[in-house]
């Protein structure tokens, strides 16, 4: 850890503004201050600092590179590869800036870089409003955008960072900006889809969208026996929905108190229950052995996952993607898999595998090129996320998710080199908030990376900002 003189630590706090916090080891209330989603992901800080508004952030930042000290940004503190930690540096927490105010007329809503979805959510939902954000709402607001983000409104709507207006970024040098489709351009443009590598997000502006009405949806979880039929219907279900008004994940959970691996689908119909059971009649015909769906403000459907979610928890998360339709053999043989994880690890009992076959039709109106975001194409994300409690099982949980992402990516390449350009041309097939940061910038950002790469040597040469992504290499 870093050795930094009290000093030094009486002069940040004298430059910061009066309500934000600096807390060391020995301080009240540090151990929550470095608590993440994942406590795999927890780190040591030599300072643990909340700012209260973009001004300290600023002088955070040039104390940190002043004295040469690692940096690490906090937002909602779901990064399971630890990119919002630091052993000895300094962990800039923006959990103090949370506010969010909501322009009814305009229906735009002003977001502080701190915020949580589940704030934005509600504040939306008292004027019938609602944006694209989480499908987990204690997620954070910020990293979410930052690297794309999807959602349950995504096939209506795109993704979270085409309905992104503006926001505010303090760069290395601690300078304070605006970054729009008029002004910094350039950096807007990085900041959709590559913007944890250029700074640090204080405020966003999105445009939002009238939801007045409720929705339907839930879970279903069904017996291993009826996986294919299960999975035709996912199937089924992406292809018949024209409109963008439902969303599903399919894929194999293993819940409490037997643990026993069953086949899950989570499914949100935007629009009345009778339509909503009349869409997912291919689903409910199945007649599953659990279904907890209901009719629900919109601003409750991102937390009804969130069972799944707890924090305290060591996990990792991997990444990768599928074509469209699902293939059953594929989706037979990662079952197969996970019941074989499952079984030589039985602390991973948490461990889920999710297939994420939202529709791509909005998110292929924007061209590849117009945002650092590369991962657009006729694919959805799969997800395998590892859950355990002992430390002695990090390295084989973490290598199991590696290893079916690389077996995924290697499928969806036969594929694409079967259907050649017609699976959606240059899109990258990697979602960068499923900690794909490990990767190289290339594999990250095709078409995108030589710009991305430019960008960053003229905005963070210093890699100030280079937990994560791999922009300079």
């Amino acid at each position: 850890m870093s050795v930094i003189s009290s000093q030094q630590v009486d002069e940040l706090k004298a430059s910061l503004s009066t309500s934000a916090l600096v807390l060391t080891p020995e301080s009240e209330g540090y151990d929550e201050g470095i608590k993440r989603w994942a406590s795999s992901a927890e780190k040591p800080a030599a300072l643990a600092v909340f700012p209260t508004s973009a001004e300290d952030v600023s002088k955070i930042l040039q104390f940190s590179t002043a004295n040469s000290l690692d940096l690490a940004v906090c937002g909602g503190g779901h990064s399971t590869g630890g990119s919002s930690s630091t052993d000895g540096g300094i962990s800039i927490n923006l959990s103090k800036m949370r506010k969010c105010v909501v322009d009814v007329e305009s229906k735009t809503v002003s977001i502080e870089g701190g915020a949580l979805w589940k704030v934005v959510d509600e504040a939306l939902g008292k004027h019938g409003l609602a944006a694209v954000g989480g499908t987990v709402n204690h997620t954070g607001v910020g990293g979410l955008t930052l690297g794309g983000g999807y959602g349950w409104l995504t096939p209506k709507y795109g993704l979270t960072i085409d309905n992104l207006l503006s926001v505010e970024l303090v760069l290395a040098t601690g300078e304070i900006v605006t970054a729009s489709a008029t002004q910094n351009t350039d950096l807007f443009w990085a900041a959709r889809g590559a913007g944890s590598g250029f700074g640090v997000a204080t405020n966003f502006v999105f445009q939002a969208h009238e939801q007045k009405n409720h929705v339907w949806g839930g879970m279903m979880l069904f017996p291993p026996s009826q996986l294919r039929e299960v999975f035709e219907a996912s199937n089924f279900l992406t292809e018949s929905d024209k409109e963008g008004k439902s969303a599903h994940g399919v894929g194999f959970v293993s819940p409490p108190p037997t643990f026993d691996a069953l086949v899950a689908v989570m499914v949100v119909y935007n629009g009345p229950e009778e339509d909503g059971r009349k869409f997912c009649e291919p689903l409910l015909s199945l007649k599953p052995l659990v279904e907890h769906t209901s009719s629900m403000p919109y601003e409750k459907v991102n937390g009804m996952v969130n069972d799944l979610m707890p924090f305290g928890l060591r996990r990792s998360m991997k990444g990768s993607a599928c074509l469209f339709p699902i293939s059953i053999p594929l989706a037979e043989e990662a079952f197969q898999d996970y019941l074989k994880f499952k079984t030589s690890v039985p602390d991973a009992a948490g461990t889920m595998v999710l297939f994420e076959p939202i529709s791509p039709r909005k998110i292929l109106e924007v061209p590849q090129t117009a945002t650092a975001f590369a991962n657009r194409g006729k694919y959805f994300n799969v997800l395998f996320s590892s859950t355990w409690t002992q430390k002695e099982n990090d390295e084989v949980c973490r290598e199991w998710g590696r290893e079916m992402a690389k077996k995924m990516d290697e499928f969806l390449r036969k594929g694409m080199a079967a259907e050649g350009g017609s699976w959606g041309g240059d899109g990258v097939g990697q979602y960068a908030n499923y900690d794909s940061f490990s990767e190289k910038g290339e594999v990250m950002f095709g078409v995108n990376f030589p710009r991305l790469k430019e960008l960053k040597r003229r905005y963070d040469p210093g890699n100030v900002f280079g937990k994560g992504l791999n922009l300079l290499g």
